[in-house]
């Protein structure tokens, strides 16, 4: 059964249906490999037509094990994926995130299986279409407040949805987040390859994944080949090019969210509008933490930069684990997410007491007693 239903989301053909292809029938996720925690899927209907394409996940202690009761419920831990990304590339992480309470992971609008609207062609316009999306589906779903982790493109829409609804958000974690520096003033031009340059000149006018969808049935294959780390990455839940199909199909459709995320950046994938410029106006009491991978790409400076004007900021760095930290060193992350929310739900835990010791007791009675 499990098997069957995390089928149903890694295999689906452009029009976001299943596919009969033989090819993706190898999606083989026996031999207890596969996400064995129950969840629903459904497409949250949106205003304008738009839907965003949800996996939810119930925590289910095990049996004869007792309960651990916080003050206050666990808010959702909500996952939004990177650019180019879905909500499979999450495969290793669901079962461990969901133990301990209840995951939703979703694809962004005009990526995977949500809709794919015409995106405003100005950044910051783009930006409020993701932003309101997300908070249009929180409403559907209703939620009062949840912990966002979001990765590459999900870690800079995850801050820029706190920046606009603090009191939605308990925790803040940023995944190896793109968007964060601004383009350097005086950018070393003589230090990029001309062959960059001029193939960036070139490639200017088209869409940052546009030769996936020229290549037409030879995409499943050029995937192959420029991702080939993708089939190690995924090594332990699949045997064949699954991911690697599954990603051909997430980009092969119309680009929607591709097209904003293009209209955001400026050469060479410099954000249009840094987050690291705005981040420091996201409310004192809520956490963010920040994770990166030891051999990524991405450069963490920007998270130490931010620690030095908010000290309680949190990083963490994988070690062995480059830019999909998440899939380079799955238990490592997963270990590493779960000990961020212990220790600041734990913290919590402690200030509400500490809250609750400080209150002024009424006239005549004792704590602990009730007040008719």
């Amino acid at each position: 059964m499990q098997r069957n239903k995390l089928y149903f989301f890694l295999t689906w053909s452009r029009d976001g249906q299943c596919t009969p292809c033989e090819g993706w029938r190898r999606c083989n996720l026996s031999r207890s490999r596969g996400v064995k925690q129950p969840f629903s899927r459904q497409h949250v209907r949106l205003s304008n037509n738009n839907y965003l394409w949800t996996l939810a996940f119930s925590t289910h202690p095990q049996p004869h094990s007792p309960p651990h009761t916080p003050t206050q419920p666990r808010p959702p831990l909500v996952l939004l994926h990177g650019f180019g990304g879905g909500v499979a590339l999450w495969a290793q992480n669901l079962d461990a995130l969901s133990s301990i309470g209840p995951v939703y992971a979703l694809d962004l609008l005009g990526f995977g299986r949500s809709s794919r609207p015409q995106f405003t062609a100005h950044p910051e316009g783009a930006e409020e279409q993701f932003v309101e999306a997300l908070e249009e589906w929180r409403e559907k779903v209703g939620l009062e407040e949840m912990v966002l982790l979001g990765h590459n493109l999900g870690g800079y829409l995850s801050a820029a949805y706190t920046l606009k609804y603090p009191h939605r958000v308990k925790h803040l974690l940023l995944v190896e987040p793109w968007g964060f520096p601004a383009r350097p003033e005086n950018p070393n031009h003589n230090s990029i390859p001309v062959w960059i340059r001029a193939m960036g000149a070139f490639m200017s006018p088209f869409n940052p994944l546009a030769g996936l969808r020229l290549a037409g049935p030879l995409g499943p294959m050029l995937v192959q080949m420029i991702r080939s780390d993708f089939k190690q990455k995924y090594s332990s839940v699949f045997d064949d090019n699954t991911v690697s199909d599954y990603i051909y199909h997430l980009n092969a459709q119309t680009p929607s969210g591709e097209t904003a995320f293009k209209n955001m950046t400026i050469p060479y994938g410099w954000a249009v509008r840094p987050m690291l410029e705005r981040i420091d106006q996201v409310r004192a009491d809520i956490p963010i933490s920040f994770i990166y991978g030891s051999r990524s790409s991405i450069d963490s400076d920007s998270g130490y930069a931010f620690k030095k004007t908010r000290q309680d900021v949190e990083i963490r760095v994988i070690r062995g684990a480059g830019h999909y930290v998440f899939a380079d060193q799955p238990d490592d992350f997963n270990q590493t997410v779960l000990q961020i929310l212990a220790s600041r739900e734990k913290k919590s835990e402690g200030q509400e007491g500490m809250k609750q010791r400080e209150l002024p007791q009424l006239d005549g009675t004792q704590e602990g007693t009730e007040v008719n």
